[in-house]
């Protein structure tokens, strides 16, 4: 009688326990499934995070322009499909020419960005006025749809002669090449020239203005400048020219959100500029500005003032160069 009891006293103990063990196994596990299924959508959501920022186009048919010529160290870059998390495997990504920023996650490297962007490491670094070819977790990189051409040195030329030939800025040519001035320059050696392009083949038509398609928004544009002279037409990127006296007020041409404001550096020869990027889809760049009146992140009204005319970057006088991009310029 008494081996009974003691059979009956230890399963009172040990079947709980058992009990207990079976209901902790299976909260362990469910709490470990969760997680995993969290990871995993954590690695999910950063693959397609990679563009924070992107400039987006409403256009289904843009005209295609820009970044004609990527170099990298004599090699051309294409755009190329990648493994998920590539901007060649995200369905939003921002169309040819569209300005975008982007925004250094950990583990990045100009070489994997310029590749998501199919530009090349060069136009980052350059559009960036990036030192030392050094990015940071959360630095904001302008992505711009730049071109430039790689020269092989002959005898008897220079630094001087070379940006000469190409019509190209000397100072941002020795900045980019990282030459003094009066450097030599080995025969064969490579000199890359920013914004420049390759000498074309006569043509009996004009050449194509990059950029200048996409739909008419007919009076959605304020004229930038008010009373402005037209210096020049349709010319780079959709743009065209205000002369005006430095200082004079540049207004917003439509509501929208700022997403650059640069008022420094010589970014690509645009000097101080501004973009904004509007409700249809379509952005408003600003450039050679002599003082940005706002800020990356502001709302703006139309007709808003964001600036005023000077001449920074690539000019020969004061005037603000004004581009559309994703639409047609109406100006």
């Amino acid at each position: 009688m008494g081996a009974v009891l003691g059979s009956l006293f230890m399963a009172t103990i040990v079947f709980p326990s058992v009990a207990a063990a079976g209901v902790f196994s299976f909260f362990a596990e469910l709490f470990s499934d969760r997680d995993e299924r969290a990871q995993a959508a954590s690695v999910g959501n950063a693959q397609t995070m990679a563009l924070l920022e992107a400039a987006r186009n409403r256009d289904p048919n843009p005209s295609k322009g820009g970044g004609d010529i990527t170099i990298v160290g004599g090699t051309a870059l294409l755009p190329e499909t990648g493994p998920s998390g590539t901007i060649a495997n995200i369905e939003d990504t921002p169309l040819a020419g569209e300005i975008s920023i982007y925004v250094v996650r950990e583990g990045d490297s100009l070489s994997a960005i310029s590749k998501m962007f199919g530009v090349s490491v060069n136009t980052i670094v350059w559009a960036n006025d990036i030192k030392n070819a050094i990015i940071r977790p959360g630095d904001r990189l302008v992505i711009l749809p730049v071109s430039g051409v790689q020269h092989t040195v002959k005898k008897g030329e220079t630094i001087q002669s070379i940006a000469l030939k190409y019509k190209a800025d000397l100072a941002e040519v020795l900045q980019f090449n990282d030459l003094q001035p009066g450097a030599e320059l080995a025969i064969g050696s490579t000199v890359i020239i920013p914004d420049a392009e390759l000498a074309a083949p006569i043509l009996t038509m004009p050449s194509r203005v990059r950029g200048a398609g996409g739909p008419s928004y007919d009076g959605y544009y304020l004229r930038p400048v008010a009373g402005a002279r037209k210096t020049q037409g349709l010319h780079g990127y959709n743009g065209i020219d205000l002369g005006a006296p430095e200082g004079t007020p540049v207004l917003a041409a439509a509501s929208g959100q700022v997403i650059i404001s640069r008022n420094y550096g010589w970014n690509g020869g645009y000097g101080n500029y501004v973009a904004i990027e509007h409700g249809n889809g379509t952005q408003t760049l600003y450039s050679h500005l002599s003082l940005n009146a706002v800020f990356e992140g502001f709302h703006v009204a139309r007709g808003q003032i964001i600036g005023y005319v000077g001449q920074t970057g690539k000019v020969t006088g004061p005037h603000l160069h004004f581009e559309v991009r994703g639409a047609r310029n109406p100006f």
